[in-house]
């Protein structure tokens, strides 16, 4: 089976080298990947595998059945969305839609995912079980396509035993894999912040309540919030980003705003750390008068890879690339609506090796010029259908 998926995914990398740049030329923003979906569908339609489409808008469940289909479900994810940027690669297959791009990579994972459902589906006789392939609308954007692609029923029907996912890794090179099992990335939840009170002129301060003083004294006096609370063996970050107010020298605004990130690893403290912050602006507020208005959005939570699983798709990984191309990669404080999938099935979210110094690809995602090594097409296809199948 190892030789022959290998065959197999290098005979097709070229034409998914193809297919991945025809994606990546025609980037959709996140929950308006129509002209994806339907691209995708087609060339399912192609292979012939049956799949339902308009899961959470323009999402897709796959299904390969091999044999004895109910004795076990292993699950594949891939997303599709692109990113507001403008790219400023000179390349063939560079974006054609203004102000957008494919700059995280979800053109090279919905590619993947595509070849190694070609191979499976090719290998079904072979095949033990069921692999369900998810490819999924709203990564990049709350409350993430991954929470209503759950709610829709994406792990249901057959219910998987386990699902994989993987992500590109600019900074590591092409031909490695990188693995991390138990908690890798941090639930992320946004901070708004609103702070009223009477303004006026700078001159007469004790006539008003000054929400630029309020409002430093929060940004400060949050960072107490990890520094004094928080387990320092369990990473949790807090960084206020946008500090809104004032329009001239000599005017004492009579509202502030900041927006902020809160990032944890731990789902017990994540929640706790919400009341003390809430707790904190309270008060400050009650101790200088003014009002402040604090709304919390609830993003995703903490990515957890399953000890298990993950051990076996680093094993596997190892069988199939060799050990010297599989390595450990870094608790990340990044966060990945994945991590939904993950705390309800065991899941296994990897990292695909994707830079080439000696080319010049090494810009990281999220850049106007961040590129892949499309070598790394064949590796991930070639592995995502080697673990579905060894499961």
């Amino acid at each position: 089976m190892k030789n022959r998926i290998k065959e197999l995914a290098k005979a097709y990398a070229p034409a998914f080298i193809d297919i991945r740049r025809h994606i990546h030329s025609h980037p959709e923003l996140s929950f308006q990947e129509h002209k994806t979906s339907e691209f995708i569908q087609q060339q399912l339609d192609k292979f012939g595998v049956p799949y339902k489409a308009g899961i959470a808008g323009t999402g897709i469940i796959a299904l390969i059945e091999g044999k004895n289909p109910a004795s076990k479900t292993i699950a594949l994810r891939a997303d599709m969305d692109a990113l507001p940027i403008t790219e400023a690669n000179d390349v063939s297959y560079k974006s054609l839609n203004n102000g957008i791009m494919h700059a995280c990579g979800h053109d090279v994972h919905t590619t993947v995912v595509l070849g190694a459902t070609k191979i499976l589906h090719e290998l079904k006789e072979e095949l033990e079980g069921t692999v369900k392939i998810l490819f999924q609308p709203g990564e990049e954007k709350h409350p993430g396509g991954a929470s209503i692609m759950i709610e829709e029923g994406a792990l249901e029907n057959p219910r998987p035993d386990a699902i994989l996912g993987l992500h590109v890794h600019p900074s590591m090179e092409t031909g490695q894999l990188g693995f991390c099992a138990g908690k890798y990335m941090a639930s992320a939840d946004e901070i708004y912040v609103t702070i009223k009170s009477k303004g006026g002129h700078a001159a007469q301060p004790h006539l008003t309540v000054d929400t630029i003083l309020v409002a430093s004294q929060l940004v400060v006096s949050l960072q107490q919030v990890i520094s004094r609370n928080n387990n320092p063996f369990s990473p949790s970050v807090l960084s206020i980003c946008a500090f809104n107010g004032g329009f001239t020298t000599n005017v004492i605004p009579s509202e502030v705003k900041l927006m902020g990130t809160f990032r944890a690893m731990d789902e017990t403290w994540r929640f706790k750390a919400h009341d003390l912050i809430r707790k904190q602006a309270a008060g400050i507020a009650e101790a200088t008068g003014a009002e402040i208005e604090i709304d919390i959005l609830v993003g995703y939570p903490t990515l957890y890879n399953n000890e298990a699983v993950t051990a076996k798709a680093r094993h596997l990984a190892e069988d199939f690339l060799g050990k010297e191309h599989v390595e450990d990669t870094e608790l990340r404080m990044g966060a990945e609506d994945f991590a939904f999938y993950s705390q309800i099935v065991p899941a296994c979210f990897f990292r695909l090796g994707t830079g080439n110094k000696e080319r010049g690809i090494t810009s990281g995602v999220h850049t106007p010029t961040f590129d892949v090594d499309e070598r790394a097409i064949e590796i991930g296809m070639g592995t995502m259908a080697y673990l579905a199948t060894q499961f």
